[in-house]
């Protein structure tokens, strides 16, 4: 039940879609068009077949996850169904960077919000202490 037909073969963006990278279709076709989706360091189109035991790299903003595809599913599934599709290979490096990017980003202040003032300097030391 987990593997296509023949006739239908598994589009790599409607892998990613169903294992949940993207929240849409769209979405993933577009990231495929970007190149920001690569499999054996190449770059692939919406419509490449995918193929157990491939390992594909996607950009997710900033960091780079890497997926050894497992199975083919027939459909979208659940969260918790996930692993049996696909293994999450992503180095803890880049998922290291990601934590860094949203921190940095919680911390920014609004442009044109002036200096912080004493109040907001001790919140940011309580914060790293």
């Amino acid at each position: 039940m987990t593997e296509p037909d023949e006739a239908n073969p598994a589009r790599i963006d409607k892998w990613l879609w169903s294992v949940r990278m993207f929240k849409t279709r769209a979405l993933a076709t577009a990231a495929c068009r970007a190149g920001q989706v690569e499999i054996g360091e190449l770059a692939v189109k919406p419509a490449r077949s995918v193929r157990p035991g491939e390992i594909i790299r996607v950009r997710q903003g900033a960091i780079f996850r890497t997926l050894s595809v497992e199975a083919i599913p027939l459909h979208r599934m659940g969260a918790p169904s996930v692993p049996q599709f696909c293994t999450d290979q992503t180095p803890p490096e880049e998922l290291q960077k990601a934590r860094e990017i949203r921190l940095q980003q919680g911390l920014a202040r609004e442009p044109g919000a002036g200096r912080p003032t004493k109040r907001d300097r001790r919140l940011h030391d309580q914060l790293f202490d």
